[in-house]
């Protein structure tokens, strides 16, 4: 979130309500569950590491003051960094085999009932992410983090498949060599 922010102010500073709103805009329906809190939070940790500085701007009559923030030398040397990161995010479904793992072996749960449950809510957030990306109204880039998420999406439900197929046969080749 603290790299985004800043790339958001890099155009140009702002304060928290205008960058929530960037946001927002960029991310279409994803950025729907981006509160403004989370905004203002990161605002003040960024400041807090020299990242961005901020000045009191004079709100307007029915407005209370604002503050406006803008990237440091430090910040902008992030964003730069940032940007020429070719990193990728570490799959949220390294964490669930593990738990699957762990929960055979400590006889905790069945496997087959775990990946059955992260089947419905990887279907739920597909439906939810098919559904945005449906809407006509959408910005083409929008549009296109929502096929990426999509896409990403049908790759856990393959996996997930995969799981269970390996789950279900060791659980009846346990039954055959316990019979």
């Amino acid at each position: 979130m603290q790299d985004v922010v800043l790339a958001m102010l890099a155009k140009e500073p702002a304060h928290g309500y205008e960058l929530r709103s960037r946001m927002r805009g960029a991310l279409g329906p994803l950025g729907e569950a981006m509160n403004a809190g989370q905004v203002y939070v990161t605002l003040a940790r960024l400041a807090k590491a020299g990242l961005v500085t901020s000045e009191r701007a004079d709100g307007l009559p029915d407005r209370p003051d604002r503050r406006v923030y803008a990237l440091t030398p430090a910040g902008q040397q992030r964003v730069a960094g940032w940007l020429t990161e070719v990193t990728w995010p570490r799959p949220d479904l390294a964490e669930f085999h593990l738990k699957l793992v762990a929960a055979a072996a400590a006889r905790l749960a069945d496997p087959v009932e775990l990946v059955d449950a992260q089947r419905r809510e990887v279907l739920r957030r597909l439906r939810d992410a098919q559904r945005a990306a449906l809407e006509r109204s959408l910005d083409p880039v929008v549009g296109l983090l929502l096929e990426g998420v999509v896409l990403r999406l049908r790759a856990d439900l393959d996996w997930l498949e995969a799981c269970e197929r390996m789950w279900t046969e060791r659980d009846r080749a346990g039954r055959r060599a316990g019979a």
